[in-house]
C-alpha cells in the first residue's frame, strides 16, 4: 500500500456544517460536530458514506451504501458524550475491550465491553492511499492508555474506505508498552440493523455442533419461562435461527457461539445477512486472528440489531468467566496484536457472488439463495 497524502485532523472550531478535509475523485472526507458536541468525520465514496467518531473510540456511528442504512435501530438520534458504551448505544460498530470485555458478571468490576468503546483518542489523521491501482481513504486514530502501577498500551484503530466499494475495513492494532504481560480481550462489535425475514448465510450448517446458543443469562436480561424455553429450543435445534423472524423470538436478546466455520484459500471466512430484496449486509475476516465468533440478535420495542458476526478473542460473559475458560490472552512486554474485519453492503449481484464463495468454503448446497 502506497501513501499518497496524509492530513492531520483537528477538533477545534467544528460546527454542524461539514468542513472538507480531502477530496480525490469520488473519495472525500469532511469533519463536523453533532449538536451533542461529539466530533465526527464523514467518509464518502461513489456508493455511500460512513460516519466515524475519530476522537471517541473511533466508533463507526453509522453507514449508508446504495441507499441502505446499515446501523442498528436505537433511541439515539446522534452520539452522546459518554464514558461507557451504554451511554450512547446506537452505533454500527465499535472496538470492544481491550483489557476487559463482555457483560460483567457477579464478581467483575469492569464496565460492559471494557474501557475502549468511548475512549478519548489523543490524535487522529486521514491518509489517501493506493493499492493495486485502487485508491482509498484511511482514517487512523491513536490512544495511549497508561495507569500508574498498571497496564500501559498504545492502540491505533483505523477505517479504510476504498473507491467504488460498499464495504470498508475496520482495524485495530495494540502494543503492550509496559514491562509486564498485558491481558487482552477484544471484539469487533458490529451492530447491523435487524432485517425481518433476512437470511443468515454462513460457511457452516445450522446445527447444534456449529451454532450453540448461550445458556448463561446476563444481568441486564430478566428471564421468564418463555425466554428460557426459547433458549432450550435453540439448543436442541438452532436451524430456525437461519431466518430472522420479527415475532418476539429475540426480545430479550439471543446470543449464539459459532464453531467450525469454513475458510477460503486465504484463510478468511465470510458471512452475510441476505435481505428480502436480494442485497445483503456482509462481513469477512481471518478467524486465526480472533479465535471466537459470537452472534447477537435483538428485536425489541427500543432496539433492533442483527449482530450476526462478532469476531472476538473471547466470549462476552465477563472477565471472570472468560478467565476461567482460558479465553483471556496475554501480550508480552513489547508485544502487539492486530485485528481486521471487512464489513458493509452488497448489492444483489455482489451478494450472489458472495453466496457462491461461502458455499465453496463449506462444499455444501449454495446457501442464502433466495427463491424467485
Amino acid at each position: 500500500m502506497s501513501l499518497l497524502a496524509r492530513v492531520p485532523l483537528h477538533r477545534e472550531g467544528l460546527s454542524v456544517l461539514d468542513r472538507p478535509v480531502i477530496e480525490s475523485g469520488e473519495l472525500s472526507a469532511a469533519l463536523f460536530r453533532y449538536d451533542s458536541g461529539v466530533e465526527a468525520i464523514r467518509l464518502r465514496n461513489g456508493r455511500g458514506e460512513i460516519v466515524v467518531l475519530p476522537w471517541m473510540g473511533q466508533m463507526v456511528w453509522n453507514a449508508r451504501f446504495d441507499g441502505v442504512d446499515l446501523a442498528m435501530r436505537s433511541g439515539f438520534a446522534e452520539p452522546l458524550p459518554a464514558d461507557t458504551i451504554a451511554g450512547t448505544y446506537g452505533c454500527l460498530a465499535f472496538h470492544s475491550g481491550l483489557l476487559r470485555n463482555g457483560v460483567p458478571a457477579p464478581g467483575d468490576d469492569h464496565a460492559a465491553h471494557g474501557e475502549f468503546p468511548c475512549a478519548r483518542m489523543r490524535r487522529a489523521w486521514i491518509e489517501l492511499v493506493e493499492e493495486e491501482g485502487l485508491r482509498a481513504l484511511r482514517l487512523v486514530s491513536e490512544r495511549e492508555h497508561v495507569v500508574g502501577f498498571g497496564p500501559h498500551y498504545l492502540a491505533h484503530p483505523a477505517i479504510t474506505l476504498p473507491a467504488g466499494e460498499g464495504r470498508f475495513s475496520m482495524e485495530l492494532e495494540v502494543r503492550n508498552r509496559s514491562g509486564s504481560p498485558m491481558e487482552l480481550m477484544y471484539m469487533a462489535h458490529v451492530n447491523f440493523a435487524f432485517v425481518a425475514d433476512g437470511r443468515i448465510v454462513q460457511p457452516a450448517p445450522f446445527d447444534a455442533a456449529h451454532v450453540a446458543v448461550r445458556r448463561a443469562v446476563p444481568a441486564h436480561v430478566r428471564p421468564d419461562p418463555a425466554y428460557l424455553a426459547t433458549i432450550d429450543a435453540f439448543a436442541a435445534d438452532p436451524a430456525p435461527s437461519e431466518t430472522l423472524r420479527a415475532t418476539g423470538t429475540y426480545d430479550p436478546e439471543q446470543v449464539f457461539y459459532l464453531h467450525g466455520l469454513g475458510t477460503d484459500g486465504s484463510d478468511r471466512t465470510a458471512l452475510m445477512l441476505r435481505r428480502p430484496g436480494g442485497d445483503a449486509f456482509a462481513l469477512d475476516y481471518a478467524p486465526a486472528a480472533f479465535g471466537h465468533l459470537v452472534r447477537w440478535i435483538l428485536e425489541g420495542p427500543d432496539q433492533g440489531v442483527a449482530g450476526f458476526a462478532l469476531p472476538s478473542t473471547c466470549e462476552p460473559e465477563g472477565y471472570g468467566a472468560e478467565k476461567r475458560k482460558g479465553n483471556v490472552r496475554l501480550l508480552p512486554p513489547g508485544g502487539s496484536a492486530r485485528f481486521s474485519v471487512r464489513l458493509g453492503h452488497l448489492n444483489a449481484a455482489e451478494a450472489d457472488r458472495e453466496a457462491a464463495r461461502i458455499a465453496a468454503m463449506t462444499s455444501s448446497p449454495l446457501p442464502g439463495t433466495l427463491p424467485s
